[in-house]
């Protein structure tokens, strides 16, 4: 069983996280053990060391404990060698429980579904969507499994900004310490950065250290192909004055001769990695629902961050972007982020909370 840590989040955190939403029903129609384990090896492979799931992502934490306790994975790593990160409080897509009953039974179950003895972060799942007193005790709940050493860390998640820092600062006062980490999904993107603008200042301010960026693909609208279409249907909340002007930058990235979901995740990375301190941290969770997109999200990080050990570690930014990145691809790099803001045009910074009901959409039906 994990001791309390001593040891700020923001001192571990891996700069790279694997998203084990890309082994739910949400973005593949057939998940299954064996693609489950072939993705966590060929992930850590190529130096991931941290996971991020959530019982919400059905049935992920079921097949990421079968991979990770499988002999194939256990011969080469230990259960101490990574961060195992998921989620309470999201029940299903129209229901969520908060209660402090469901948030032990809630944790007791994902520990015994991911087979481990201990969970290194346990957010409270999409806040949003229950009174924020629900939030607030629950994560009394929370620090309590700190104390008896199964949660390592505490934080919470969402969509709206403005909630998320507010939660921040009335659990610090409450309980006289801040919470060790902020989880917000496709704000820190090619198509919308209010995260970078507005989000990391005022959770500093609420004396958050860490903060972990997910969907740079903006939940699968980052793409050629369009979002994503799997068991659950088209839940993207995106309107379609939205998907045309990406794809009409899709277009364009792709007569440049390059993709746009390689050029989303390079922004994303490249801002993450600027926004980071050796005191404050920027992670970012990446999608991996097949062998092929880990390692085209691998490649596009080599171009940003730097690894040694076998592990990825945080750029010295006294070194530029990264080890392998020219001055002729930076600069081939901004021109494209500057061809797609102007594409996208009234779109750029769009959030999906900018009208009530298409944010109410978003939460009730899913996100990466």
């Amino acid at each position: 069983m994990a001791a309390r840590p001593s040891t700020p989040l923001s001192q571990v955190l891996p700069p790279l996280i694997l998203g084990g939403a890309g082994f739910s029903y949400q973005l593949t129609s057939s998940p299954n053990p064996e693609n489950t384990r072939k993705v966590l090896l060929r992930a850590f492979d190529l130096g991931i060391r941290a996971i991020d799931t959530s019982p919400y992502y059905e049935p992920s934490e079921k097949l990421l404990g079968e991979s990770l306790s499988h002999a194939e994975f256990t011969k080469l790593y230990m259960r101490d060698d990574y961060l195992l990160i998921t989620k309470v409080g999201r029940v299903s897509a129209t229901k969520s429980d908060y209660s402090p009953e469901w948030i032990r039974y809630s944790v007791a179950r994902s520990l015994e579904r991911l087979r481990t003895s201990y969970l290194d972060v346990v957010f409270c799942h999409d806040i949003e969507l229950v009174p924020e007193e629900d939030v607030l005790e629950a994560i009394g709940v929370l620090w309590e499994m700190v104390a008896a050493g199964t949660v390592r860390y505490v934080g919470i998640s969402g969509y709206p900004i403005d909630t998320l820092a507010r939660v921040a600062r009335r659990a610090r006062e409450i309980y006289g310490r801040p919470l060790d980490v902020i989880q917000n999904w496709a704000q820190m993107t090619l198509q919308n950065d209010r995260l970078e603008r507005e989000g990391l200042k005022a959770f500093a301010e609420a004396g958050i250290s860490s903060v972990c960026s997910s969907s740079p693909l903006a939940s699968g609208l980052l793409r050629d192909e369009g979002v994503p279409i799997a068991a659950l249907g088209d839940w993207h909340p995106a309107p379609d004055g939205l998907r045309r002007a990406v794809q009409a930058a899709a277009v364009y990235v792709a007569s440049q001769g390059e993709s746009l979901a390689r050029l989303a995740v390079q922004y994303a990375l490249q801002r993450a990695q600027h926004c980071s301190t050796a005191d404050f941290r920027v992670g970012t969770i990446l999608g991996g629902t097949s062998v092929a997109e880990v390692e085209e999200n691998i490649n596009t990080a080599a171009r940003v961050l730097q690894q040694s050990d076998g592990m990825w570690r945080w750029t010295n930014k006294d070194q530029g972007l990264g080890p392998v990145t020219s001055k002729e691809d930076i600069t081939t790099d901004s021109r494209l982020f500057s061809a797609v803001h102007r594409i996208l045009g009234a779109w750029k910074d769009y959030s999906f909370g900018d009208e009530k009901s298409q944010v109410e959409e978003a939460v009730v039906q899913t996100k990466l």
